[in-house]
């Protein structure tokens, strides 16, 4: 049942099995959306066409799928239908099934027992022929015994479902054949690709993809996207409803405001970490989120500087080997960003278009017997248009020949004037029903990249759903994430079929959206009543006077949408009489708004969105409007609006932003109408003293009050709020019976004060014991000192997973015995009182511990086996560090910087190189070592010298210390600047598991990155060599001041591996040549460095034993004919003919000694290998060990001396 069918062209990835009654509102939505976040296909039943029978399309469906998941519930056996589904599901011998029991056992289904079998045994009554009940038992049973998904074993069905959806995904791309991608020739595409995305390297790296619109960027990306992800830890495949998001919120906002920066990127980490509302308060936390994490981001139709700037602007916030990829109709743009890696998509061939016609019309890549011939014809009068072949194909899709004949030479004369793109595309669009034609207008014109609610609410008059879900049939639009999305070459298109219904006069068109037409109508007052939108970007024109009675005209105006996403005041100037906008108004977007107030004769009765977004509105109206229409209303920085109207008819109001009025100081008491309001946000509403009270707003379910410095008093007027924030407040009074059961998310701050103040502040343990729901997942406090203690009730808090306590510096003691189990992230930072950590939780991941009076790690911190960050700086007290490197396996980053007493260091716990080499994998053990970046920088009474001598069989990415003026005598070889350094190997070097070695480097700072490339370069006497890179990145935030010098410790690998065959089977490389280059020399400095190869590699470099023994050293097939030679000889040579000392490139006078004590014991092995084969008949195989033994020692002896 799950044999290969890589030659079957699949049309869905899965079929989804299942009894509506059970699970429609439940699971089946709730995993469809989890498959769309991984781009799995699914059939819906919705995409059946109402004119068909329903049977055949289900059963053509079922086959058409790739796998199929039956989800088993109470009354699947009740339906004949379900059954039928499941018995044509067995019947498809190469389908891969996933049976999931759903709240029913599993041997009931299996032997159709129990409740399941009654439900059954029902059915089969209503079932006359008996080959099908029997056929029917089988198949249950069949399916039930496969391996599945059994909800019983799940506590939570959110995990489930995800679960379920990573095991279609895995098997998906275990059985993805190569030619069934969306796109023909895609292999080809992707390709190309992977020589600019360039995998196998480590560094971050930017590649754009440009081309015409419809040509195939996006489908290239989303291929790119589906075959890479998991190869990267975080992914994220951006669509232009994001971008669009991204333009609405710089919308009229200066682009250096850190506000809207860290809005934007708050909701991009958003994405990436798959978490709802990330909030950012600092412009460091992207970076800081990621800078470790290998991400795939994919960005796709973006053409705004700014944006990309504030989502990917520098290479250094992801972890190496991170790519992002940025899609785009303009190349220019991309080369402005620095992306120097483009791909330019061409057209497609005529093989390849004529494949893509019939993929669409007939769901294959071949032309039904009779149809070659047409499929040609098309295609030749059509072009090589993606986009056009596409829609093209889906309106002759079952279409017979005789229609395909007849429609030829109206497409071949329409062709032949100019705009054959176009042309292409309206034959799409002339066969949709005429309310279908109007909703197509209305989303080219005004509604691309909006929220499918808000169409749904300014078209409520009209059966939108309908026609939203036609459009999306026949590829006119898509809805991804909640928006609606339409191609840019269709918008164009939409836009040119308004224009020409009124060429001349444009005031006779339904909807306006050029410029040019916009500034005349408006001037001269040409609008007429056949106007029903209007779409200005203000940017576009450079002075604008409106005409007092513009919109008279226009009486059915219901769209009105000016904007300005630019710095500066626009040139858009109303005159003082200005007094009218129409009352048909539906949706009314006016940024920068000059007036002071809306205009005397408005009635907004039909009103359902207003967005004055940055207004120089003090007042909107006096008195009461009629507002009963009215679902979001949208004021943000609008910072002269002093009061809000009247909003006692507002009872639909659902959204009410007032963020950044920061001249408004109450809100009315009319708020308590307001019984749909779902999101109140003040943000930076810096004036506002007074909120009315007493009352209970029941739907209200996120509240923001962040920065609202002057509110004294918490306000209750709704028990179910799920999201709080008090960031930056100065609240003294809460209500004592305050109780919010529903609180999913918590933050409080407040503006630093000064001490007095603060002890005249009632404690605040109370009031938080309040605010603990078992229902809290984040809790945010920061900046209170009236915090001492935190309340036992946090035992109870068994969903939180984020704590975070900042600055509250008189916090002194935390609960214990508690065990928060699914606590990931955890802060302390700036609880300076605080001087022990107890174990309330083992599953964190983060936790800082900065600038605590902590003494020493805690011991069971060894238990956190999920932690990847412990950030301990400055803690003034820190004495001693242990660390169990073995079970922190997880563990990324460990930065112990600015800690004055700091004077032990131990890590233990992992293997030595002596160790892992008895692991039976050593590739899996390669990939198993942890990659632990350790910063002790500023840590001036630790020694360097001491912890890298006690620290050497630990493996970690590198270490930082701040130290003198020069690299630790640690390091065996020295050297200066660029120079390279020679070091001698011997066979011993290459039979471990790795060849491992430190480098120290002495790098000045820059407040950059540290990018640095160590290449290695293994040489014999034959002239064979074998190059390995390491590449290391030394983020910028570890550096300190500008005067000091940073060591930084890096620790090198090279698994000897089949990978690096040349390298591990060629014992008789004799020699290294290592050189350490910075990739970019405008960040740092690397004054000085050195080398030196670690004890569990290299026995000559600890043993001390006598060579009298000596026999001859191994000797490969490649060197018979010359027995006197010794892996070695070649240095030997080479530094023999050395003339200047500088040959050597060792800097100091120690490191020259070594190395010529180094070649005088070469020589006398030589000598004494010499003698031992005149004078004894020595079997190769037999003298390995002994002469690499005394090699070795006299290596050993010879290099530790001075």
């Amino acid at each position: 049942m799950a044999s290969s069918s890589s030659s079957h062209n699949w049309l869905y990835d899965v079929f989804l099995s299942f009894r509506g009654e059970d699970v429609r509102v439940t699971f089946r939505s709730h995993f469809l959306k989890e498959l769309d976040r991984k781009l799995i296909t699914a059939f819906r039943d919705n995409e059946i066409e109402r004119s068909h029978s329903l049977w055949p399309d289900l059963e053509q469906a079922i086959k058409e799928s790739r796998i199929a998941v039956v989800v088993f519930s109470k009354n699947y056996a009740s339906s004949s239908w379900c059954l039928n589904e499941l018995l044509e599901i067995v019947n498809c011998n190469d389908k891969i099934v996933i049976p999931v029991f759903y709240h029913v056992d599993p041997s009931q289904v299996r032997h159709q027992i129990g409740d399941f079998g009654k439900i059954f045994e029902n059915t089969c009554k209503r079932q006359t022929d008996e080959e099908v009940k029997n056929q029917w038992k089988k198949a249950l049973t069949l399916v039930a015994n496969m391996l599945g998904f059994d909800s019983a074993k799940w506590n939570d069905e959110a995990k489930m479902i995800e679960e379920i959806a990573n095991d279609v995904l895995g098997k998906l791309l275990l059985t993805t054949p190569k030619d069934s991608e969306e796109l023909v020739g895609i292999e080809d595409h992707i390709a190309e690709m992977s020589l600019l995305l360039q995998l196998e390297s480590k560094e971050v790296r930017m590649v754009g993809i440009s081309g015409s619109s419809g040509i195939g960027k996006t489908t290239i990306a989303r291929a790119l996207f589906k075959r890479l992800s998991r190869h990267f830890q975080g992914s994220t495949f951006i669509d232009r409803a994001f971008v669009s998001y991204s333009r609405n919120i710089y919308s009229g906002a200066n682009p250096d405001d850190p506000n809207m920066k860290l809005q934007l990127q708050g909701h991009f980490l958003s994405e990436i970490l798959g978490k709802k509302d990330i909030k950012i308060d600092d412009p460091a936390a992207l970076e800081e989120r990621l800078k470790h994490q290998k991400v795939l981001i994919i960005i796709d139709d973006l053409d705004d500087i700014m944006v990309l700037d504030t989502l990917v602007g520098q290479t250094q916030w992801f972890g190496y080997g991170s790519r992002i990829i940025v899609v785009t109709n303009d190349k220019h743009f991309l080369i402005a960003h620095g992306i120097d890696h483009i791909y330019e998509v061409s057209f497609p061939t005529d093989v390849h278009a004529c494949q893509m016609l019939c993929q669409s019309a007939f769901k294959q890549n071949y032309a039904p017997k009779g149809f070659e011939d047409l499929v040609v014809d098309v295609v030749r009068h059509a072009g090589n248009f993606p986009l056009g072949l596409n829609l093209l194909g889906k309106y002759l899709r079952r279409r017979d020949m005789e229609y395909w004949m007849d429609m030829l030479p109206r497409l071949e004369n329409s062709l032949r004037i100019d705009g054959k793109i176009e042309k292409i595309l309206r034959i799409s669009y002339d066969g949709l029903e005429s309310e279908d034609q109007e909703i197509f207008r209305h989303i080219a014109c005004l509604f691309n990249h909006m929220e499918v609610t808000t169409i749904k609410s300014l078209l409520a008059d009209s059966d939108v759903s309908f026609a939203l879900e036609n459009l999306a049939d026949k590829s006119l639009i898509h809805v991804r994430q909640g928006y609606v999305v339409m191609h840019r070459s269709l918008q164009e298109m939409g836009r040119k079929i308004v224009r020409i219904q009124s060429i001349d006069k444009p005031g006779e068109r339904e909807f306006l959206v050029d410029p040019n037409d916009i500034h005349d109508i408006l001037n001269a007052c040409t609008g007429t009543q056949k106007v029903l939108g209007i779409s200005l970007d203000i940017r576009n024109i450079r002075e604008l006077d409106v005409h007092e009675r513009a919109f008279k005209g226009m009486s059915n105006l219901r769209f009105l949408e000016i904007k300005n996403f630019g710095l500066k005041e626009d040139g858009l100037h109303l005159p003082p009489s200005f007094d009218y906008l129409p009352r048909t108004l539906k949706l009314l977007c006016w940024s920068k708004f000059p007036m002071r107030c809306m205009p005397f004769g408005f009635r907004p009765e039909n009103l359902v969105k207003l967005e004055m977004q940055y207004s120089k509105l003090h007042k909107l109206w006096e008195g009461v409007a009629p507002l009963t229409c009215l679902k979001e209303m949208d004021l943000h920085g609008s910072s002269n609006l002093k009061v809000i109207p009247d909003l006692s008819e507002a009872t639909n109001l659902e959204i009410l932003n007032l963020k950044f009025c920061e001249s408004l100081v109450e809100l009315p008491s009319s708020i308590r109408n307001l019984n749909k309001l779902l999101n109140l946000d003040m943000l930076n509403c810096k004036s506002l003293k007074i909120l009315p009270t007493g009352f209970n707003l029941k739907s209200l379910d996120r509240l923001n009050l962040y920065h609202c410095s002057k509110l004294k008093t918490f306000p209750k007027f709704s028990t179910n709020i799920s999201v709080l924030n008090l960031n930056l407040t100065n609240i003294e009074d809460f209500p004592s019976n305050l109780h919010l059961e529903n609180l999913v998310e918590f933050r409080i701050s407040k503006e630093e004060s000064d001490e007095k103040q603060w002890e005249e502040e009632k404690p605040l343990t109370p009031f938080l014991a309040m605010m603990l729901s078992p229902t809290l997942t984040s809790l945010h406090l920061e900046n209170l000192p009236s915090l001492v203690e935190l309340t036992s009730s946090f035992q109870n808090l068994n969903q939180l997973k984020d704590l975070i306590i900042i600055n509250c510096i008189n916090l002194e003691t935390l609960p214990t015995g508690i065990n928060l189990q699914s606590l990931d992230y955890l802060c302390f930072s700036g609880c300076s009182q605080l001087r022990s950590f107890p174990e309330i939780s083992t599953n964190i991941s983060v936790l800082y511990l900065d600038e605590t009076a902590i003494e020493e790690v805690p011991w069971w911190i060894e238990k956190f086996s999920n932690l990847t960050e412990l950030s301990m700086n400055s803690c003034s007290r820190l004495k001693c560090v242990f660390l169990h490197m073995s079970k922190l396996k997880h563990l990324k980053e460990a930065l112990f910087r600015n800690c004055g007493t700091l004077t032990r260091v131990e890590l233990s716990g992992y293997p030595s190189g002596m160790e892992v080499m008895k692991a039976d994998n050593i590739d899996t053990a390669s990939s198993s070592l942890p990659k632990v970046v350790l910063s002790f920088l500023d840590c001036f009474n630790l020694d360097p010298e001491t912890v890298l001598h006690h620290q050497e069989s630990i493996i970690f990415n590198y270490m930082l210390f701040t130290g003198k003026e020069e690299v630790p005598s640690y390091f065996t070889y020295r050297t200066t600047g660029s120079s390279s350094l020679t070091i001698p190997i011997l066979h011993v070097h290459l039979s471990q598991p790795f060849f491992r070695f430190r480098i120290g480097a002495l790098v000045t700072n820059k407040e950059e990155p540290v990018e640095l490339e160590v290449k290695c370069e293994f040489k014999d006497r034959f002239g064979n060599n074998f190059d390995y890179d390491i590449y290391f990145e030394v983020n910028k935030d570890r550096y300190y001041g500008e005067d000091c010098y940073n060591i930084a410790i890096l620790d090198c690998r090279i698994p000897l591996n089949e990978d690096n065959a040349a390298l591990a089977q060629r014992n008789y490389y004799d020699h290294v040549d290592i050189k350490i280059e910075q990739l970019d020399k405008r960040y740092s400095d690397i004054e000085q460095w050195g080398i030196r190869l670690l004890e569990d590699c290299s026995s000559a470099e600890t043993r001390l034993d006598n060579y009298s023994n000596s026999t001859l050293p191994h000797v490969s097939e490649a060197e018979e004919g010359n027995k006197g030679y010794t892996p070695l000889q070649g240095l030997v040579n080479e530094i023999e003919h050395s003339e200047e000392p500088g040959d050597i490139n060792v800097e100091t006078e120690r490191s020259t000694k070594r190395m010529r004590a180094v070649m005088d014991a070469i020589k006398l092995i030589r000598a004494k290998s010499e003698e031992t084969v005149m004078n004894s008949d020595i079997e190769h195989g037999d003298s390995d060990d002994d002469g690499i033994s005394n090699e070795t020692n006299l290596l050993e002896e010879c290099g530790n001396s001075d």
